[in-house]
């Protein structure tokens, strides 16, 4: 049996992906080209293998095979794909996601959730030393991972530094939908680091509570210490470290630095690495 190229099984499984959700065409009177899947699977494709979109449109003249797994006529240029790039929307990333992972059936008891950050240039910190300037702001993108499968089930987008107690309560809204039943009650519990303690956590997560002048007053922070000390001792607090394995797997194959320069652009780009990223796991 002849090998296939990890190219062309992830341009597979992100065609199907995007033809669960997107429509055929941007408009019945749009030429008809291509349609709205078939450009969305090349987008996540540019975005994979870290080309302009110039160079995507060379790299698709030259690939046979993806363009005709894709069911490509002609190849899309650069201007084609920076607009589909631009109907990719935040809601549609999302149920593209929901998507993969309704079909996957992904089901867990413990979900993790943790940020990372993104640089905003691409320049180096020895270019910034010299230029006598340094960023100390980043885009951050906050994941909700699966322990078992190791999966994105959502994300949410913010700026660096700060709290991200903030995000917990939508990423446990999008993300609970893949967490087990007991019988019609929440089976499962989320693990985060001390950064998500707020309002938003609830009974049975596993979020250390922060130490206020180095004390616990509150009687349900001191029982949620004991709980996470418990939960350390068993070893289902060190799950959370998965968190920590899907953003060195993110950053080493799509880069640290957002490749957008709108501000307008720098939101979608969280949201579309965790789905390149379900799609590499799931190849």
């Amino acid at each position: 049996m002849a090998k296939e190229s990890y190219f062309v099984r992830m341009a597979r499984i992100a065609l199907d992906t995007a033809e669960a959700v997107l429509p055929r065409y941007s408009h019945p009177k749009s030429p008809h080209r291509y349609t709205l899947p078939q450009l969305a699977t090349c987008v996540l494709l540019m975005f994979r293998l870290k080309l302009s979109y110039r160079d995507m449109e060379e790299w698709l003249l030259a690939t046979d095979l993806v363009c005709q797994t894709l069911q490509l006529k002609t190849v899309p240029d650069h201007a084609t794909l920076f607009r589909a790039y631009k109907r990719l929307r935040m809601n549609t990333l999302k149920q593209m996601n929901q998507a993969l992972l309704d079909k996957l059936g992904v089901e867990e008891e413990l979900i993790a959730s943790d940020a990372t950050g993104y640089r905003t240039t691409a320049a180096s910190a020895y270019y910034q030393a010299r230029r006598g300037r340094t960023y100390r702001g980043w885009r951050k993108g906050v994941y909700a991972v699966g322990t078992q499968s190791q999966l994105i089930l959502a994300w949410r987008q913010g700026r660096g530094p700060g709290n991200d107690a903030p995000f917990l309560n939508g990423l446990r809204q999008d993300a609970g939908r893949y967490g087990r039943s007991d019988h019609g009650r929440p089976g499962w519990a989320m693990i985060a680091d001390t950064g998500f303690d707020g309002q938003g956590v609830k009974e049975g997560d596993l979020i250390p509570p922060e130490r206020r002048h180095g004390k616990l007053i509150s009687p349900e922070r001191k029982a949620r210490a004991e709980l996470v000390s418990a939960a350390r001792l068993d070893g289902i607090y060190g799950q959370r470290w998965k968190c920590e394995t899907v953003h060195s797997v993110i950053k080493r194959k799509l880069g640290d630095a957002l490749r957008s320069r709108r501000v307008s652009h720098y939101r979608r780009e969280p949201a579309i690495r965790g789905l390149i990223y379900n799609i590499h796991v799931v190849h």
